[in-house]
């Protein structure tokens, strides 16, 4: 079992909203220790309380240590009883902290530990006692008002409802840990298994789509058909068709491009195929085409979707003979060029429609070569962001930048409608953003990419009204968020929530989370899952 990065769950949308919660209700403060007691995520100069005291206490050395050995005890005598948690009387503080051991596959990794608060309404005599405890470690009078005012009693009902939100804490940080422990775990074996083959020329990947486009490029390499490249807007088309070029047996020949969609037709006409002099206005001297540039070589056709019907008629001669007539010229001519087109439109569907003609498709499409586009080949979004920061550091001539982990986890909560040219243009941004810093952080990325990861965490509860209605609607948005997670996997779910599968059922039913309803308003297909789905 892979350690905590304690770092991390500082930052998690879920346990802040817990931790708000906590505060809001009852001015507790919420902390983690390891294993050892010694606290974790904690920075002095930054962190904030809602209580003053606990602030203090924090501040000293001599206390942060007194904890770790009282959290060490406590889990001890846990130990040897029954019991999942502790509420003790901290004798240093005088006031009462809750401990929920953190346990990872019965391993115990640490704690969630909560405070202050009183668990008997005698308030006088322990405000006293907490009085004289800060004033011994040489707290202000100030700190010492404020903080007592804060410290509240919570009666048999009260501490119910906050032993239930504190070990809720403690479960997110065990959900949210095997998550990234399942994710790492997945690269490294994808890693080990796919070896050190992360590269294909200039494109970069290690996850099976690109593993499979890598060995579908390796057995063309000798052949000389045409091809045809399906994919999005920045999934990388014409590294693709270099790749194609530069490994077969025209490598040494020209590679030659052309944006289809750049031109009219006849500027395209007059690019393709060349012209003589005196053919049009400003056809000065004759001139040659690209189809004649590109010969013995590779000409690459990108958006062959965007051309005319007549330019289509045109390109078809071209393939099946090999022969064209520049622009105002009758001489034909001929060239041996391999024609690797490319295009973001369903070509068949316009073969449907009409809009484009059926046998060039088919000329067209003699080897189909279909890119990923970055939301299916995730696992690739480190190897893309080293190497793009590498670039843009290098452009710069500034010193490297790396990526912090939860900067990266919001790249993967991110959908990349534009692939990898807007991640590529997300990094140049960053490091641009970055000035002297040499870690890339969370918020310095593009707005956009921030809020789509909010989206998709638990939205947080309410702060007013009664408990148990916070409380379910907390319980409902977890589970919601989970079913969503999972692919409605209710036996996964309801292990990664610590109740039973017949429970969780129970409360899906109870809260109406249907799973057709929640697919709908997530914007998926009703039918859509995998794995333990039935109720």
């Amino acid at each position: 079992m892979s350690m905590i990065n304690w770092d991390e769950f500082e930052h998690i949308h879920v346990i802040k909203r817990l931790r708000h919660i906590l505060a809001s209700w009852w001015n507790v403060d919420v902390v983690f220790t390891d294993e050892r007691g010694h606290l974790k995520g904690f920075d002095g100069s930054k962190a904030t309380y809602s209580n003053p005291g606990v602030g203090f206490v924090f501040s000293k050395e001599a206390a942060q240590q007194n904890l770790a050995e009282f959290v060490m005890k406590t889990i001890d005598d846990l130990r040897m009883s029954d019991n999942k948690f502790a509420l003790k009387k901290w004798d240093m503080t005088g006031w009462e902290i809750g401990i929920f051991p953190i346990m990872i596959e019965n391993d115990f990794m640490g704690t969630v530990v909560a405070m202050p608060f009183f668990r008997d309404n005698n308030s006088q005599t322990r405000l006293t006692e907490v009085r004289d405890r800060l004033a011994a470690f040489g707290a202000s009078s100030d700190v010492i008002d404020k903080g007592l005012g804060k410290i509240k009693y919570l009666d048999d009902a009260e501490r119910a409802h906050f032993c239930e939100l504190v070990n809720l804490v403690a479960e997110e940080v065990v959900t949210l840990h095997l998550e990234i422990t399942r994710r790492e775990d997945r690269i490294r074996e994808l890693n080990k298994e796919l070896g050190s083959r992360y590269k294909y020329d200039n494109m970069i990947g290690k996850s099976r789509p690109m593993q499979s486009l890598y060995a579908l490029l390796d057995k063309i390499k000798t052949a000389d058909s045409t091809v045809l490249i399906n994919g999005e807007n920045g999934t990388g088309k014409e590294l693709i068709a270099k790749a194609i070029h530069y490994n077969s047996n025209r490598k040494d020949k020209s590679f030659v491009i052309q944006n289809c969609s750049a031109f009219n037709d006849n500027l395209l006409e007059s690019e393709l195929f060349g012209h003589i002099k005196g053919s049009f206005t400003g056809a000065v001297k004759d001139k040659k085409g690209l189809f004649e540039i590109a010969d013995q070589g590779t000409f690459f056709l990108d958006e062959i979707g965007d051309t005319s019907p007549t330019m289509q008629v045109k390109l078809l001669r071209v393939l099946q003979e090999g022969t064209f007539t520049p622009v105002g010229s009758t001489e034909t001519r001929k060239v041996d060029v391999r024609i690797i087109a490319a295009t973001n439109k369903n070509l068949r569907e316009m073969v449907e429609q009409g809009t484009f003609r059926e046998d060039l498709y088919y000329r067209l499409n003699v080897i189909s070569i279909r890119v990923p586009p970055l939301r299916e080949r995730k696992e690739d979004i480190p190897l893309l962001v080293e190497f793009f920061l590498q670039k843009a550091c290098e452009s710069q001539a500034r010193p490297r930048v790396t990526m912090t982990k939860r900067a990266l986890e919001k790249l993967y909560d991110y959908p990349f409608p534009g692939n990898v040219r807007e991640l590529q243009n997300e990094m140049e941004r960053v490091v641009v953003l970055a000035g002297e810093e040499t870690k890339i952080l969370p918020e310095m990325l593009s707005p956009k990419m921030l809020e789509v990861g909010e989206k998709s965490k638990v939205q947080g509860a309410r702060l007013q009204g009664k408990l148990k209605d916070a409380l379910e609607d907390l319980e409902r948005e977890m589970i919601r968020e989970g079913l969503r997670r999972t692919g409605w996997n209710k036996s996964k779910l309801a292990k990664e929530l610590g109740i039973s599968r017949a429970g969780l059922i129970m409360k899906v039913e109870k809260y109406g989370l249907d799973k057709r309803k929640i697919a709908r308003s997530l914007g998926g297909p009703a039918g859509s899952g995998s794995g333990d789905t039935g109720t």
